[in-house]
């Protein structure tokens, strides 16, 4: 110990290593110990060799020492761990990759929507095996061109799938910088540009909807979570006592939505303890649309039964129809019961952007709460979805459970370069789109972009409307899926619907969507299905 002591340039490298680098090793490990008691000891004696240097660099924080690199058992303490350059070059190169393969060929529509490949051949291909050992740079840039190349691709033009699509550069690039500077929103502190953001674009959805005072809000991981703050605040707004007493300070609550509603609604009343048997579901009409005499007659049999209506779920752009419940009338019936309204608009909120089509919307600035998605039909990257609450009173950070705003991150930046205004663009050349193919193959012309129809094969065509042509007819769209992804031309969705056999659900949202790539999709189903 004498002698390692009488090294001043070792001992303030080990010094270092033990004030800056000691939590790179186990602090329960009797190494660890070891070390920590060798570093009081040389303390120890530089003390008495050199009573002066009491206050050492090493112990003054507002003195900075340079301190040199040092390796104990394999273990580089006080030193960079990182090739900086080297860095540099694989997060250019990583960058090439994602520009050209990512973002121009997956937007391309002479390249396919998807390269598919078997659960098992796809695992093969991959080599998922997680070793003990690193890997190479060119190794770990050709397993991202592999991501790449098997992953669907979302932004393609043909790619009518989900409830989102298309590629939008402002968005994109704002995730790209939410990744590379990994803030949380948990106070102005640690992010100070997003949270300023997150609050800009929270009040341009509520004037939006129409609530002239404000409100309050929060982006958050989906749409199913956004339904559950509803219910919870809800349920609280009805029970205040829950919050403190649990579920024995309330009595049996009820709530009410339409059969057309998103499944969260029910998952949420599982998850918060108000029980699926308490979720009553109100018939809809042929259009998907919710039917005000049956929630009237549902809200007085759960009074007649003793039980305690809380809320109301209204839809605004269903799932599978795009159906939008009658809000004003709703909001009139919760005034009437003292019930919490709330719209789920994760799908349907965009229409709120055209002058043409926010009246599908109309009385939603009556809501209690609001579920809007952007990273739907306005075209932010996933997941972008916001809660919003219109009584700015209800600080809605105090029941949710969520801490302060802590938030997924890329939701907000998304959100900043958002641009609104996208979605009045997309809504000329959109439209009539959807209204031409829907007037020659859908059952019933659709209210939103959800474009539902069948395809009947040549076979079919003579048969009379009946059990024996829609059992036949569910079989279709199956097959005609399972060749289309395995061509990997395009992709559609298929689904029943109450006693509809399987359709196609096509949903046209994306700006790059042309002419020609709506009459492609006619032609290849019918290339598809032309031998069923």
């Amino acid at each position: 110990m004498q002698r390692c002591g009488e090294n001043k340039a070792q001992w303030e490298a080990v010094t270092c290593s033990y004030k800056y680098r000691s939590h790179a090793v186990s602090a329960y490990s009797d190494q660890h110990r070891q070390w920590h008691q060798t570093w009081r000891d040389m303390s120890k004696v530089r003390m008495e060799e050199n009573p002066s240097e009491g206050q050492s660099p090493v112990t003054d924080p507002g003195h900075s020492v340079k301190c040199s690199p040092v390796v104990i058992d394999d273990v580089l303490l006080n030193g960079t761990t990182l090739d900086i350059p080297a860095a540099e070059e694989f997060i250019h190169q990583s960058m090439a990759i994602i520009i050209e393969d990512a973002v121009k060929k997956a937007t391309d529509v002479r390249e396919k929507v998807c390269e598919w490949r078997s659960p098992d051949q796809l695992k093969e291909l991959l080599d998922l095996e997680l070793r003990d050992g690193g890997e190479s740079d060119s190794k770990i840039l050709q397993r991202c061109r592999d991501a790449i190349r098997y992953s669907v691709k979302t932004t393609h033009p043909r790619f009518f799938n989900q409830l989102y699509a298309g590629m939008e550069p402002y968005s994109m690039v704002a995730s790209f910088i939410a990744e590379a500077l990994k803030p949380s929103l948990y106070t102005y502190e640690i992010a100070p540009v997003f949270t300023l953001i997150e609050d800009a674009v929270l009040r341009k959805m509520m004037e939006l909807i129409g609530w002239e005072e404000g409100g309050d809000g929060i982006f958050n991981a989906g749409g199913s979570m956004s339904n559950m703050y509803a219910m919870n605040l809800a349920r609280y707004n009805h029970s205040p006592d829950i919050k403190e007493f649990g579920l024995s300070a309330a009595p049996r609550l009820v709530m009410f939505t339409s059969q057309e509603c998103h499944y969260s609604v029910s998952k949420a009343a599982a998850l918060l303890g108000i029980g699926t048997k308490n979720v009553y579901v109100v018939p809809s009409d042929k259009r998907g649309k919710m039917i005000l005499s049956a929630l009237e007659n549902k809200i007085k049999a759960a009074k007649s039964e003793g039980a305690f209506p809380f809320m109301v779920n209204a839809t605004a752009g269903t799932t599978v129809l795009g159906a939008f419940d009658p809000i004003e009338e709703i909001a009139d019936i919760c005034e009437k019961h003292n019930l919490w309204l709330h719209v789920d608009a994760c799908w349907g909120g965009a229409a709120l952007m055209s002058k043409k089509h926010k009246h599908l919307l109309k009385g939603i600035h009556r809501a209690n709460s609001v579920a809007w998605n952007p990273h739907k039909m306005l075209m932010a990257c996933l997941q972008c979805c916001a809660f919003l609450v219109r009584d700015k009173t209800f600080d809605c950070m105090d029941f949710l459970p969520t801490c302060h705003k802590a938030t997924f991150l890329d939701s907000e930046a998304k959100c900043t370069f958002l641009q609104v205004s996208c979605g009045r663009d997309q809504e000329k050349r959109r439209i009539p789109f959807v209204d031409g193919i829907a007037r020659h193959y859908a059952y019933f012309m659709p209210e939103f972009s959800n474009v539902c129809f069948w395809y009947i094969p040549p076979s079919l065509k003579n048969l009379p409307d009946g059990p024996e042509l829609y059992e036949k007819l569910h079989t279709v769209a199956p097959v005609i899926k399972e060749r289309m992804m395995k061509t990997g031309s395009m992709m559609v969705g298929y689904q029943p619907h109450g006693d509809k056999p399987n359709f196609f659900r096509m949903i046209v949202i994306s700006p790059q969507v042309s002419k020609q790539d709506m009459d492609f999709v006619l032609d290849e189903i019918h290339r598809l299905g032309k031998d069923l």
